[in-house]
């Protein structure tokens, strides 16, 4: 999550100056009272009081306070160079939902007089003056809402590409994180729109409208009856989406921080940054339980998943977000755009580097961004160093997020491969990454009073430390879910390969039958009566012209003759024996062998019943998972849990199909007392490792998280000076980016036939990835900037700016609460 108690600056507040002391007065001195001309007086300088002149005494004045010297928006120095101020957010008063107008004499910044307090000590007592901004309300009730929508959808979308779009796990991983990867890189995009352009709130208003239309095009194309073009308008409405919420994500917090007035309700602002916290995680947390519960405990137009309702319901989510926060317009404090300091900084990183090439003989500098005071003043260009130097530190960080974010992709396809089976409760896979959200908030108190007493005991006290320790913790997650990958790969079926086939033989007739054929390894085997052969080691090279007879010396059954089929490599064939639905000749299918993806049972029905009878799989919820006449065969799948069998109107049995198994079932009618029979064969195993194996690795994630997260902003937030830290948020939000990076080339690349080994892959990342930046810290020298007082003790945590350089130092330890990563 972005630090959102850093997005709102506080104004310093002065104590009030002591009385002014007379003077003594010289007896020849003359006191000057104004050294500086007015704008029409005359600039000659006044010449000296001749010696016998009268001393000029001022009268007695009330004794005041020292003004606060404003500082120009901009100067004009004797070389002609401009001195550009670091814009500020302003602190404008409050116009009625209009956008307030800048003062031009205030340099964007509310001044504060000596005489609205005496000290800081009235200050505190004004704040309690102050109401509660009620627009705040709004402005959180909007952030639960859409985030409720984010991550919603995004919960259940590798699936959803995955099932509704044929997408294969690889295809669907790379999707899933191109999608998130634009989200954190059109942040940068929404926060300079934001400052430079429209303001935040038509920046959040128009965004949202925007964000509207990509959840509803998702959720049209997710309408089978609708006939629409489903990739097309899945995919676009993916980037309306990204653009939406990547464009809001860094104007909704401060936008809310706008409606208090500091510093007299630095107290209140924390209190709405809690609660604007809770929110984000509170809809997280909903979302994430009830879209998967949506999506498949719930059936909708002949499918039995409905992601129509599982992408609707947080669509209408959004639309509700964008209703409230509209409602709450004439309650708003609206502040003008006051520039974007990314902007700024990379317009200084652009005149140093193209003025370099120009001046580098001529005119060379020390350092390679001075050739930027052609154009910026030396403020500016010295805080550019220090942010350079702790973005430098910031080049490891992506591979964290690599990590991280695959939890809603390889680790939703890894628990699509275990049993959710809990009795009478089913853990969906999607719903799995509930786990994340709910450890959060459950370990950022424990790591005050736990975790972080814990790692000063041995040693791990310093900011870059924690953060080192946090991508190691990552790693072991990794480690942890490759090896339960490894243990995973035992239940999975064997499958057809590259010049291999496999061969079934479904027999549904009392009779056995001897199968003869020219295949070496097949050349004659027993098929039993009501019964399957199997073999799944067939050498047939690019493909193989079967000949084979089917006979049997039971004369209740036919023998077939020469017959012939064309076996292709990679294939799992599967021949069925003439049941009364079918023609009087065997018939052939490609038959699918493999885990489902979406761990739901597959089943077929094979019915040695006249054609005209009706098959009907009713599930004990009442829900009638398969109907067709006898003669069908279709692979169909089901919802894991116990069905009835029913013939027409005679119930046959009842079975249970479990999670991840493929099954035909045979049914037949005894020629003798007409009664129906059946036989269920299990051709691919179901899920047997629980899910609940998943734990420990999202446990340990979360641990790395809160600590990665929170103390690598906490530590480039106390080392950035105060007019970076916008900049710092921006580029941690690409870190982010840059990391989803990482996964869609690695998953483009294809390098292992193994899950367990790209899962080894990202570990060893990242572990050789902290020793990098194990040694980039060590190298790193602390900077120590003199800062405010509410700079030096942010409102999450405090700060010992003071503390010597160390190895993994950097000259900051944080005692503070931690915040997760990301809305």
């Amino acid at each position: 999550m972005e630090r959102p108690a850093e997005q709102v600056p506080l104004l310093e507040i002065q104590p009030a100056a002591e009385p002014v002391a007379q003077a003594e007065v010289a007896p020849t001195a003359a006191v000057i009272p104004d050294p500086q001309p007015g704008p029409s007086e005359d600039p000659t300088p006044v010449p000296d009081a001749a010696p016998d002149a009268a001393p000029v005494v001022p009268e007695p004045q009330a004794p005041v306070a020292e003004p606060m010297p404003e500082a120009p928006a901009v100067e004009e120095p004797a070389n002609g160079k401009a001195d550009r101020k670091l814009p500020e957010i302003a602190a404008q008063p409050e116009q009625n939902g209009k956008d307030a107008k800048p003062d031009p004499d205030a340099n964007g910044k509310e001044l504060v007089q000596p005489s609205d307090f005496k000290n800081v000590s009235e200050a505190e007592g004004q704040q309690k003056k102050l109401p509660y901004p009620k627009s705040v309300f709004f402005i959180i009730s909007n952030e639960f809402c859409e985030r409720f929508n984010y991550y919603g959808m995004r919960t259940v979308l590798v699936l959803y590409l995955s099932h509704a779009l044929n997408y294969s796990d690889d295809n669907a991983t790379v999707t899933f994180h191109i999608f998130t990867m634009f989200v954190y890189f059109l942040c940068v995009f929404g926060a300079i729109i934001s400052d430079s352009w429209l303001g935040k709130f038509k920046t959040i208003l128009y965004l949202s409208l925007v964000y509207i239309c990509g959840s509803v095009l998702l959720t049209l194309g997710a309408i089978g009856p609708l006939n629409l073009p489903m990739e097309t308008f899945t995919m676009l409405g993916l980037a309306l989406i990204a653009l939406g919420s990547g464009g809001i994500k860094p104007c909704v917090a401060a936008f809310g921080g706008d409606q208090f007035k500091v510093p007299e309700q630095v107290k209140q602002i924390t209190s709405f940054f809690s609660l604007f916290y809770f929110a984000i995680n509170s809809g997280s947390l909903i979302s994430t339980t009830v879209t998967p519960i949506l999506r498949e405990d719930v059936s909708c137009f002949d499918d039995i998943n409905c992601y129509p309702l599982a992408f609707g319901v947080p669509a209408v989510l959004m639309v509700i977000s964008v209703v409230i926060f509209v409602l709450g317009r004439s309650m708003y404090k609206m502040k003008p755009p006051a520039g974007n300091m990314v902007v700024l900084v990379s317009s200084a990183i652009w005149t140093a580097l193209t003025t370099k090439c120009k001046e580098k003989k001529t005119n060379p500098r020390q350092h390679w961004l001075d050739y930027a005071d052609v154009k910026y003043d030396r403020q500016l260009i010295e805080d550019v160093k220090v942010l350079m130097r702790v973005l430098f530190l910031y080049l490891p960080l992506p591979v964290f997020w690599a990590l991280f974010d695959q939890q809603g992709s390889r680790w939703t396809f890894q628990a699509t491969r275990m049993d959710g089976d809990m009795g009478s409760w089913n853990i969906k896979p999607d719903q799995l990454q509930v786990l994340n959200p709910l450890l959060i908030l459950l370990f950022i108190p424990l790591y005050d009073v736990a975790f972080y007493p814990a790692l000063r005991l041995v040693g791990i006290r310093r900011p870059l430390q924690k953060l080192t320790m946090g991508g190691i913790l990552a790693g072991i997650a990794f480690i942890i879910s490759g090896v339960v990958e490894l243990n995973l790969e035992k239940t999975y079926p064997d499958l057809p390969y590259s010049q291999n086939a496999q061969l079934r033989v479904f027999n549904s007739q009392p009779c056995d039958y001897t199968f003869t054929s020219n295949m070496e390894g097949a050349q004659s085997f027993l098929v039993p009566a009501r019964d399957v052969y199997t073999n799944k080691d067939l050498s047939v090279g690019d493909s193989f012209a079967l000949s084979y007879t089917l006979t049997t010396t039971d004369a209740n059954c036919n023998s077939y003759p020469q017959q012939s089929h064309q076996l292709t490599q990679e294939t799992a064939w599967s021949l069925f024996l003439n049941p009364q639905n079918t023609t009087s000749n065997p018939f052939w299918l490609p038959d699918f062998v493999d885990k489902p993806s979406q761990s739901y049972p597959l089943v077929r029905i094979l019915a040695n019943v006249p054609f005209t009878h009706k098959v009907t799989l009713l599930s004990n919820k009442g829900e009638v998972a398969y109907e067709e006449l006898a003669r069908e065969m279709l692979l169909t799948r089901v919802n894991t849990g116990n069905y009835d069998v029913i013939v027409d109107e005679t119930i046959v049995t009842s079975l249970h199909f479990s999670t991840g198994g493929v099954y035909t079932l045979m049914l037949w009618e005894d020629n003798v007392d007409k009664r129906f029979d059946f036989k269920l064969l299990e051709i691919t195993e179901p899920n047997s490792m629980s899910i609940l194996w998943l734990i420990p690795q999202y446990v340990v994630m979360t641990l790395g998280e809160v600590m990665f997260s929170v103390t690598g902003l906490e530590f480039s937030y106390a080392q950035a000076p105060p007019s970076m830290k916008s900049v710092l948020q921006a580029c941690w939000l690409l870190t982010v980016a840059f990391g989803n990076v990482i996964v869609v080339i690695i998953a483009e690349a294809a390098l292992f036939d193994s899950q367990a080994d790209e899962f080894f892959l990202f570990a060893g990342l990242m572990f050789v990835d902290m020793l990098i930046f194990m040694f980039m810290a060590y190298r790193y020298q602390p900077n120590n900037p003199v800062k405010d007082e509410d700079e030096t003790l942010p409102l999450t945590g405090s700060a010992e700016p003071s503390a010597p350089p160390a190895a993994l130092d950097g000259g900051v330890e944080n005692k503070g609460k931690e915040i997760s990563k990301d809305e």
